[in-house]
């Protein structure tokens, strides 16, 4: 399991988003709702659908992002921003069938342009993952749960 998420992260770290895009399940849901500070007491909670999301998307907004990225024009990636995606923390749920697993994870995403433009964004991940007939993983639904309530960045460049 952890061998997939490695590698999930090489790929992104090397700019190999049309690849990684390849991990990901044809219904997938990537999301990654804004977080609230707000009272324990509060009914409402940090996060929510029906809320703020800097990503709410599914594979067709994902290869559009994708597309963007990797092309020769793209002015935010000339030069490339340097990635480093840290995944640690994985713990591994059967899901109720043999086919889905959740999948807890801590990431700590490191991005570098310039001499001066240094960001580094702390997360935490809940994927369900479904394994194949042929014993391959895709991810079939990521939710990315920052621990800032603002975003410590001016742009997200990558996937997380």
């Amino acid at each position: 399991m952890e061998n997939f998420l490695y590698k999930e992260a090489r790929l992104l770290d090397n700019g190999k988003y049309l690849q990684w895009l390849e991990l990901c399940a044809d219904d997938i849901h990537y999301w990654m709702p804004g977080i609230e500070d707000r009272q324990r007491r509060d009914p409402a909670g940090t996060y929510g659908p029906e809320r703020m999301a800097y990503f709410d998307h599914d594979r067709r907004l994902l290869k559009e992002r994708a597309q963007h990225l990797e092309h020769p024009a793209a002015w935010s990636q000339d030069p490339p921003i340097r990635h480093l995606h840290v995944v640690s923390n994985v713990e591994v749920i059967p899901a109720g069938t043999p086919r889905n697993l959740d999948v807890h994870s801590v990431l700590i995403l490191y991005s570098s342009r310039f001499e001066n433009e240094r960001h580094t964004l702390y997360a935490r991940r809940e994927d369900r993952l479904r394994r194949l007939k042929d014993g391959s993983l895709r991810i079939a639904r990521r939710t990315i749960l920052l621990q800032d309530s603002t975003l410590p960045a001016p742009s997200i460049n990558t996937f997380l």
